[in-house]
């Protein structure tokens, strides 16, 4: 090699890239971690929780969702029952039905946020899809009232069966169905015109509906009819009545209640009510495929985010049942308020 060029050898001989000199890569890479770790701070951050609606004690039981521990306890509005998270999770909804009216709950406090119009006897409630809406069963006057969230008012009442119990809303926003109690029959009405436009029989003392995800079912459950209806949502027609038995226990017992579909749409949950069972039930075929012991009189339910867990409010037992979803078995039990009746899962 020419002594001229001897001094410029390195460069033409060693790949750059390569020269264990260079830290660029190890930059690259540490800056790609980083971006990756900010990205997934907030999910690592969240910490989930459960409310719980305690109708004697007029309390929220506030439980962390990951060591089940009760975080705080709050007080609201005279018998507390159904509860619905904001669309922006940032508000929790609750009919208080004694105080005829709609408590708002700032979930970054814990406290009174403001107090929304209901009608007389608040008992349970759906939202619209887009989240500009609630719609309230209001026992009391057999009537729907629609409340404009944002201004906290009713907007329109909508004359009913008699007891108004059950609300559901179509995943297209399309139709409400409100159940009423006395009449044995689920309402369908059109959330545009406000307007019946069908009543279909049920079983009797009709408590919950719950539209499947593509909105061509609804399932009504009947408390005293210990049974469900799932109706074809475009025909109106009931398709086929879910009924249960259980060995040992007795059929007035069965009392059908709360109605929770899985994320994947292939399994029902119904609770059972002083029944102390969760019905898992396979939507395809409709046939039960097990029945979960849970707490004494078990009213309502809700999932996690992820819907790999079901978590049960139990009247009498004054507890929450947790239940893993993937293997269908109970696995704790945790004490909350005095007559727990709903219970929802959020931030």
């Amino acid at each position: 090699m020419s002594p001229a060029l001897r001094p410029l050898a390195p460069r033409f001989l060693a790949p750059r890239l390569l020269t264990p000199s260079r830290p660029a890569p190890r930059r690259s890479l540490r800056l790609a971690l980083l971006l990756f770790l900010g990205a997934l701070a907030p999910a690592l951050a969240r910490a989930d929780h459960l409310y719980v609606s305690n109708e004697k004690d007029n309390t929220i039981t506030v439980v962390d969702a990951a060591t089940l521990e009760i975080v705080k306890t709050v007080p609201v509005g005279a018998r507390p029952r159904g509860l619905i998270l904001s669309k922006d999770q940032k508000s929790l909804y609750v009919c208080t039905s004694d105080a005829d009216h709609i408590e708002e709950i700032d979930l970054a406090t814990l406290s009174l946020k403001r107090t929304l119009q209901s009608g007389p006897d608040p008992e349970t409630f759906a939202m619209s899809p887009d989240g500009k809406y609630l719609y309230v069963s209001n026992e009391d006057d057999n009537e729907v009232s629609i409340v404009d969230i944002a201004s906290g008012r009713i907007i329109d009442e909508i004359p009913t069966g008699v007891e108004p119990e059950g609300m559901a809303v179509s995943p297209d926003g399309r139709i409400i169905v409100n159940t009423s109690e006395t009449t044995s029959m689920a309402h369908f009405i059109d959330a545009d015109t406000h307007k019946m436009v069908a009543s279909v029989l049920v079983g009797a003392r009709p408590r919950f509906a719950a539209f499947t995800a593509d909105g061509k079912q609804v399932w009504v459950s009947a408390e005293v009819g210990g049974n469900v209806s799932v109706i074809d949502v475009p025909t109106h027609r009931v398709i086929h009545t879910i009924t249960f038995s259980i060995p040992g226990v007795p059929a007035e017992t069965i009392q059908a209640v709360g109605i929770n579909i899985s994320h994947d749409g292939k399994l029902a949950f119904v609770a059972l009510g002083p029944a102390n069972r969760v019905a898992v039930i396979d939507t395809a075929t409709f046939e039960v495929q097990k029945y979960l012991l849970v707490g004494q009189r078990v009213w309502h339910m809700d999932f996690s985010f992820d819907g790999n867990t079901l978590y049960t409010a139990n009247g009498i037992s004054n507890d929450m049942s947790v239940i893993d979803v993937p293997h269908l078995r109970v696995v704790k039990s945790v004490p909350v308020g005095q007559s727990p009746w709903g219970v929802v899962y959020g931030p």
